[in-house]
């Protein structure tokens, strides 16, 4: 599965940004759906999962914030980020579970909140 990831920009805090992530390949290999961000110094970290059951997880930094849903084809989903911080800075990745336990990776999109 590949995955392309769009949607990062600069935004001031309190702003909202909605990034999307578009599958190509074995979609119906696809378990669950995933956002995921890292900045400078810090550990990757899971954002918000959805899984082929509609079940969704959030980190707790983002829960009321931030809102992960798919499109219907099932090949694009999309992570909704309302009431941005500056702490919410991070590159974004977008990633898919397949099979038992293989991770797809896209490329991470750039989110940057000015305070």
């Amino acid at each position: 599965v590949q995955l392309q990831a769009s949607g990062g920009g600069l935004v001031q805090s309190g702003g909202s940004l909605k990034l999307s992530c578009t599958a190509s390949g074995r979609i119906g290999d696809i378990n669950v759906r995933a956002w995921f961000r890292q900045s400078p110094g810090r550990k990757r970290e899971l954002v918000a999962s959805l899984t082929n059951f509609g079940r969704t997880n959030y980190a707790d930094s983002v829960k009321g914030r931030f809102t992960i849903s798919r499109d219907g084809a099932d090949n694009t989903w999309f992570l909704q980020m309302d009431n941005l911080k500056p702490e919410d800075t991070a590159a974004y990745r977008c990633h898919a579970l397949t099979g038992v336990d293989h991770q797809n990776w896209g490329r991470g999109t750039l989110v940057t909140v000015s305070s």
